[in-house]
């Protein structure tokens, strides 16, 4: 059986992106209060399969880079009172980030 093809990484710790809203109905892995938000990639998770292709037993793709990246609440929830330095970390595939920039 041949070995799937990696894509390579295109992020490092400390990169700014902005998480895409790709538009994908059903099982994703990417949760929508995170869409169109900037964070900060804390790490480098490693390669995989992506996980919409696998719920629907599609094995063939190609091993896809996640990345660790952290967002600061009062971002993703102006409401949140607690304190500006409440952070959350996700786990978010590649094809979903982009590279954020001061147009975005």
């Amino acid at each position: 059986m041949a070995q799937p093809s990696i894509i390579p990484t295109r992020f490092k710790p400390g990169d700014t992106v902005e998480v895409l809203d790709l538009g994908k109905a059903g099982h994703v892995r990417t949760p929508f209060y995170v869409r169109r938000r900037r964070g900060t990639v804390l790490s480098f998770c490693g390669y995989f399969l992506n996980p919409e292709a696998l719920s629907v037993g599609d094995t063939s793709g190609p091993l896809i880079p996640l990345y660790r990246v952290q967002f600061l609440m009062t971002d993703l929830w102006p409401e949140h009172t607690r304190t500006e330095r409440d952070l959350l970390s996700i786990e978010i595939y590649d094809h979903w980030l982009k590279v954020a920039t001061d147009a975005s």
